[in-house]
């Protein structure tokens, strides 16, 4: 049977140069819809996605000849893992295609919210000149919690280390990981220590809700908060009864519990985040530059070797 791939995202041709190298033919659809992905998918060995639908046991049901799915990212949330062990299909991703661009983000977005950019710069343009409300905070010194020692995790870790602060990291299906640039602790002396908390996480029905107002209530110091990983990891109406409680000083969200609108206008906690001035938030792009994006296509490709090689 000639080697087919499907993709169904837009991804950088470098995929499609090297994945053609290997003998494959690339169907490049980035266009396509769910349902008409799902009528030609039998045709297919391979399948490229970022994150268009999900990819369940109906599809992996209709994809009677898959033998890989490659995910243009990190996180795997969008793909059922356990039934695709079962059909003996493999998965690839490409978390190291996108890591130092999630370190230098949360970094960006610490470093806004310590230092009020986002307030300063919006009252500057209306006129206003404030510089004690605008006071920030200086990063030396101060200890950075990190959830998740990944490779998002280390990244971030890896970017703050000249920036002479304590990093300490936990991670509850790793251990023995500490390095030149983290400390591995428990989640206790998280809690008991950190001056900013940073998730770097995947979204699994343990992780689902995971930050909750029980959660943070046991920090024992204000903190800054960060999330890049999944918004579903971190329940937004605790955020935001946090800042109001004083617990977080300031929170980066890159994600949200709902992306994109007309649906995020419509949350009951909208108004409250829009309102806020001690929230910076991104559109889910700490993952997306311009350089990841290159660099996603070569992780998977690679990885595609090594698939071929083994098999």
């Amino acid at each position: 049977m000639k080697k087919r791939i499907l993709i169904v995202d837009d991804i950088h041709p470098i995929f499609i140069e090297q994945a053609e190298a290997l003998g494959y033919t690339c169907d490049y659809q980035p266009t396509i819809k769910a349902n008409e992905a799902l009528q030609i998918i039998t045709n297919y060995q391979g399948l490229v996605i970022r994150s268009k639908f999900n990819v369940d046991k109906q599809v992996m049901d209709a994809g009677t000849n898959l033998r890989f799915v490659c995910r243009a990212g990190a996180g795997m949330d969008n793909i059922d893992e356990a039934y695709a062990k079962q059909k003996n299909i493999a998965l690839i991703n490409a978390s190291e295609g996108n890591m130092d661009a999630v370190g230098e983000h949360a970094v960006g977005l610490l470093l806004a919210l310590m230092n009020h950019f986002n307030t300063a710069n919006a009252e500057i343009r209306t006129g206003n000149w404030q510089r004690e409300a605008n006071r920030g905070y200086e990063l030396k010194g101060k200890t950075v919690g990190i959830i998740g020692y990944g490779y998002m995790g280390k990244s971030f870790a890896k970017k703050l280390s000249g920036f002479e602060v304590n990093v300490i990291a936990y991670d509850k299906y790793k251990t023995g990981f500490s390095d030149q640039y983290a400390r591995e602790v428990s989640m206790e002396e998280i809690v008991k220590h950190s001056d900013v908390l940073s998730l770097h996480i995947p979204l699994t029905t343990e992780t689902n809700g995971l930050v909750d107002d029980e959660y943070l209530f046991h920090f024992k110091k204000p903190i800054f908060f960060i999330n890049t990983s999944r918004g579903k990891v971190a329940k937004v109406q605790a955020v935001l009864n946090a800042i109001k409680q004083g617990k977080i000083l300031g929170a980066g969200l890159d994600v949200l519990e709902v992306e994109k609108f007309p649906a995020l206008a419509e949350q009951p906690w909208f108004e409250e985040l829009r309102q806020s001035g001690k929230v910076i938030l991104t559109p889910h792009v700490a993952g997306w530059t311009f350089d990841s994006y290159r660099k996603i296509s070569e992780v998977m490709a690679g990885k595609l070797r090594l698939l071929e090689i083994s098999e």
